[in-house]
């Protein structure tokens, strides 16, 4: 009799270890998946040049480029291409957004007013532009946070290398590609995605 409580005893402990086991494992996998969990770009609501709320809500279903840009830089022509690019396929579910940025060699210096009408007299750009923000460093704009972060984009971790870098926004609001500043938004890696 005593070994038959022994053996249930025996019995209840090892029963009772392999479930508090799987419990923690199955709250450690939860844990997991949490911080890889994808955010959306759709969380964030920032100014425009002329100090208006942009909610990148309103891009649902569309493709985004995200590209940080500056007035005095060696790249600034890009804007030629981006406005072409963009008046060609803003209909067909494709939209950029530009951030204006000084962190780079203090080559966007002017005020959102003196930006906008650069772009418009130079570039003739019509693509939504925002208010002029910070894309590294202490004081980065939270949108910035969520592209060059794995943990909140469940993509890369990455840093902004210069003026016009890119960053492609899927049709769900996540982040799908990281593309480097000199590389054109002409280029096959770029228009192959926003055609597909």
């Amino acid at each position: 009799m005593k070994n038959l409580v022994l053996i249930a005893t025996c019995a209840l402990f090892m029963f009772s270890c392999q479930n508090q086991a799987q419990s923690k494992k199955t709250k450690t996998n939860m844990s997991a998946t949490a911080t890889v969990a994808k955010e959306n770009i759709y969380q964030f609501k920032v100014e425009d040049l002329s100090g208006d709320t942009f909610d990148f809500a309103s891009l649902k279903g569309k493709k985004v480029m995200i590209v940080n840009t500056a007035s005095k830089c060696g790249l600034t022509p890009q804007y030629k291409d981006l406005e072409a690019t963009y008046k060609e396929y803003k209909d067909k579910g494709f939209v950029i957004v530009g951030f204006p940025a000084n962190n780079f060699a203090s080559q966007e210096p002017g005020s959102n007013e003196e930006i906008a009408a650069f772009c418009e007299q130079n570039y003739g750009v019509s693509f939504p532009m925002m208010d002029k923000i910070s894309v590294k460093g202490d004081d980065m704009a939270a949108i910035y946070q969520f592209l060059t972060q794995k943990s909140k984009n469940g993509l890369q971790d990455s840093t902004v290398e210069w003026n016009f870098q890119k960053y492609l926004i899927n049709e769900n609001g996540e982040l799908e590609k990281v593309i480097s500043p000199k590389t054109l938004v002409t280029s096959p890696e770029v228009m192959d995605w926003i055609k597909a």
